[in-house]
């Protein structure tokens, strides 16, 4: 799979790159160092450091009773003033909900005090995301886009002084913002991004279309990506901007509409000669890319917040409708079949939230480097929660399918089961995809390899480089590997701290992670071994590595956070019985994953990609008919004057 993509798919105005350019550019953008230690890398490395969670990170008095004092204020206007029902008949949040939103200071959740904002922490934003979420979940994407993707956090990281005092006021109380990298033909290929933004004395010009804008149809401020062309003094490459939607030239052309999610202000945005100062470059040209993902290392966690959201919400529902509904002589939550899908929502939901909560608690106190970690939370997130809908909808019956507006015109509670469903479903999709997340945690839980014998499978290298990197790799094995023969996870005494008395024992799950975290470090390098470095075109193997990896730190975290609120709460009990039933459950599915690593159809099935896309397979499509309309599979994005209306709604 190594070469070069086709250059027919290029259009004039979109630059053509090879496969490996197009790698190139991302590799680019990771951050390069470790500077900081990670759980969630040692997993991978077959270490598990119990250290770097356990004791569970608490956040300091003062953060916690600011963010309850707003939580309380957040959940009363939710009660009060956000109807859920008008917001999907509508598909559109009134206008004085997010004025209230204003109002409350939900806008600068993240942004600090002296800005104008709340200064909440991470865990406490999440929090409030999963709080609003679960009122309805395009309240909660509006504000999590504005916060976690659009124009406050980029500025918080790497803005100017006069970037901050300038935008973060704003933002914090009247300016919605919105994130702009999507094109109609540029997904998570970053490398063919079409935009641009050319040079013009202190200023630069701005053309190009944007596609799927969150919160674009009503946003204030904008972070652009931005080809810079290279010329003298300008280093050129995707760089970030601010821009204002109300510039002279921007237009947003089209308000999209979604299968959920139906008050999501999204778009598509064309900028035609918008003349942007240089003032408002975030960062220096070429350092686009770096900052969005740098932005999303702590971004992504606001969507596993909305999950736990979600979360909750379905074990409540699925309680209370269980306990009333029989069928032959007792509740359905007493029938095993039933049962089993309540156990999984309770124990996922739990995980969930001890996923979240840990990773949130790291960040904020910056003690540990978590890209993996919040890559993981949205990964297992979006994956999980999209399952205990789909179980809670099958949990309620042909009652799960209907909507809630016909349960109730026919006298019954009024459940989105539905909705729910429909709105959790992007998830696995926003903010890298679950194929993109598998391959974005894949490079980083392979790093440490490939930065001793990178050179070593690299076929572009030298002879010389793959002796050099060849010496290297083996003193590193030599080390690295014969420690993954025994550890703690095989002495039956470890962690007995999780074994307290009265309480389910949790030292074994823990001995468990840790004998999986070796075999899954073991595993990893066998496959390395033996396909080298054709190893990157191995997307279902990586897929698996990385479900491996996820399903263990959920099993770490919610351990942690078992004996954490056994130790602060009066459910203590509760929440190890909990975290019980989730590593069984857990422990099953790794257990099906490593077996797959080896025994799959990956072979079969790319023989079957070949024969479908070479019609070899044709004649299985007859039969139906196509309802779907006229027109490309990619709209022309050829940059120029709009000819559209522009549906641009600020909201004030």
């Amino acid at each position: 799979m190594r070469g070069e993509v086709s250059l027919l798919s290029a259009t004039p105005h979109q630059p053509a790159v090879t496969e490996r350019e197009a790698r190139q550019v991302a590799e680019a953008a990771r951050e390069q160092d470790w500077r900081k230690p990670s759980f969630a890398k040692e997993l991978f490395l077959g270490r598990f450091r119990l250290d770097l969670i356990h004791p569970h990170p608490m956040p300091p008095d003062e953060d916690a009773r600011r963010g309850e004092e707003f939580l309380a204020r957040l959940r009363d206007f939710c009660e009060t003033k956000v109807d859920s029902a008008l917001i999907e008949r509508e598909a559109r949040i009134p206008d004085e909900v997010v004025n209230g939103l204003k109002e409350l200071g939900a806008l600068g959740m993240k942004i600090d005090t002296k800005y104008g904002g709340l200064g909440l922490t991470q865990v406490y934003y999440n929090k409030a995301l999963a709080l609003v979420g679960s009122a309805n979940p395009a309240l909660g994407a509006l504000l999590s886009a504005h916060q976690s993707i659009g124009v406050p956090q980029p500025l918080k990281i790497f803005g100017t002084q006069e970037q901050k005092d300038t935008f973060l006021p704003r933002l914090a109380r009247s300016d919605i913002s919105a994130f702009l990298l999507t094109e109609p033909d540029v997904g998570s290929d970053p490398a063919r991004l079409a935009t641009s933004a050319v040079p013009d004395g202190e200023d630069y010009i701005l053309d190009g279309v944007k596609l799927w804008t969150t919160n674009g149809v009503v946003a204030d401020l904008l972070v652009v990506m931005a080809r810079v062309p290279r010329s003298d003094g300008h280093k050129g490459g995707i760089t970030a901007f601010v821009v204002e939607t109300a510039a002279e030239g921007v237009t947003v052309e089209h308000r999209n509409a979604f299968m959920g999610l139906r008050g999501l202000e999204n778009g598509v945005t064309r900028f035609h000669r918008v003349r942007v100062p240089a003032a408002n470059r975030i960062g220096p040209e070429g350092a686009g890319l770096k900052i969005a993902l740098t932005t999303l290392n702590t971004g992504r966690l606001s969507l596993p917040a909305m999950c736990v959201g979600a979360g909750k919400w379905c074990l409540k529902i699925a309680r209370e409708w269980s306990s009333v509904r029989e069928q032959w002589g007792k509740p359905v939550a007493h029938h095993e079949a039933v049962g089993a899908k309540i156990s999984f929502i309770a124990a996922t939901t739990f995980a969930l939230e001890a996923v979240l909560d840990l990773s949130s608690q790291m960040a904020d106190e910056d003690r540990n480097d978590i890209r993996i970690e919040a890559a993981l939370a949205k990964l297992y997130g979006s994956e999980m929660a999209w399952l205990m809908a789909d179980e809670l909808v099958q949990i309620r019956g042909g009652r799960g399918f209907e909507t809630a507006d016909s349960l109730a015109a026919r006298g019954e509670r009024a459940v989105p089961a539905e909705q729910v469903l429909r709105d959790l479903r992007i998830n696995r999709i926003f903010e890298g995809s679950t194929e993109i997340m598998h391959l974005l945690i894949a490079r980083e839980a392979v790093d440490a390899h490939l930065s001793v014998a990178g050179d070593l499978i690299d076929p572009e290298k030298s002879l010389t480089d793959k002796a050099r990197a060849g010496a290297n790799a083996g003193l590193f094995y030599a080390k690295w590997f014969p420690k993954l023969v025994a550890g703690p996870g095989q002495l039956p005494r470890s962690y007995a701290e999780f074994h307290p008395a009265g309480h389910v024992d949790l030292s074994g799950h823990l001995r468990y992670v840790e004998r999986s975290a070796r075999k899954l470090a073991r595993s990893t390098f066998y496959a390395m071994s033996r396909w080298q470095g054709r190893l990157e075109t191995k997307q279902g193997f990586l897929g698996r590595i990385v479900d491996i990896g996820a399903e263990l730190f959920a099993m770490s975290a919610v351990c942690v956070r078992a004996e954490l609120l056994r130790t602060t709460e009066a459910h203590g009990r509760q929440a190890y019985q909990l975290a019980d039933a989730f590593c069984h459950q857990s422990r099953i599915r790794v257990e099906e994953l490593f077996g797959r690593l080896w025994s799959n159809t990956d072979d079969v099935d790319r023989k079957v990609v070949r024969g479908v896309l070479g019609g070899a397979y044709t004649w299985l499509e007859d039969g139906v008919v196509d309802p779907s309309g006229e027109g490309p599979w990619i709209a022309d994005a050829t940059p120029g004057a709009s000819e559209k209306e522009n549906v641009h709604r600020p909201v004030h």
